[in-house]
């Protein structure tokens, strides 16, 4: 059994992807880090970033205590090297999956992540911050359409790379993007949405936050925009 400690993100319905691709027993125990749960003092010794999503494996392959994991690229890493699935087993394979993992670890999510900050949630509007994020969204996803341009999934067959980055283009038309100027990568899009497992995934975010809405009240950007090293220092 796996336990997952999760909110609906773009990173955590990475988890919950792999999980139900991979059929493994998993329970889901809801994180609402616009309420500040992630401060708890139980998910810190888990997730010492205080960020979602985290893991518990309560049966890892060494047979030993359970091991908990946190960060969604290297969970998913954890989870294919457990399963043996969604990641090639050879050398220029592997790398090939990797690479795109990190691509979307270092690059997709973290400027989409900032597209959606100034766009939709900052007090002040900045339009240089804007259009600098949503112009780089824009190139992101131009890279990803031209790697798709000769194969069905990023690293040729479906993999966490493909887990890893599907997430950040669901909220396309927040990040300002037009799914029609990138074929291959709406293909791919659609190829995916309709995949029975990312079905399931989704519909599980219901259980934890019905509306699927991110908090957008002051109490909660004081919480999620408002953290310093204090902030560690305090919980």
């Amino acid at each position: 059994m796996i336990d997952l400690y999760y909110w609906t993100t773009p990173n955590g319905h990475k988890i919950t992807i792999f999980l139900e691709e991979a059929g493994l027993p998993y329970q889901l125990h809801g994180v609402n880090i616009g309420r500040g749960e992630q401060f708890a003092p139980d998910f810190l010794r888990i997730a010492p970033n205080n960020r979602i999503p985290a893991i518990v494996d309560h049966a890892p392959a060494d047979d030993g205590a359970p091991i908990s994991i946190f960060e969604s690229g290297a969970i998913l890493l954890y989870l294919a090297d457990k399963t043996q699935r969604f990641i090639a087993q050879d050398l220029r394979g592997r790398n090939d999956t990797l690479q795109w993992l990190f691509w979307q670890m270092a690059g997709l999510g973290p400027m989409a992540g900032q597209n959606h900050h100034f766009t939709q949630y900052a007090p002040e509007k900045i339009p240089y911050a804007m259009e600098r994020y949503v112009k780089e969204t824009a190139r992101l996803y131009a890279v990803l359409d031209r790697r798709l341009a000769d194969r069905e999934f990023i690293a040729g067959e479906y993999s966490i790379a493909d887990m890893a980055s599907y997430p950040w283009i669901v909220p396309h038309e927040r990040q300002q993007q037009k799914l029609g100027d990138f074929p291959n990568l709406a293909r791919w899009f659609a190829s995916i949405r309709d995949r029975p497992a990312v079905q399931r995934a989704y519909a599980r975010a219901q259980e934890v936050n019905p509306t699927n809405k991110p908090a957008v009240d002051e109490e909660s950007r004081k919480i999620l925009f408002g953290q310093d090293a204090a902030t560690v220092r305090t919980h």
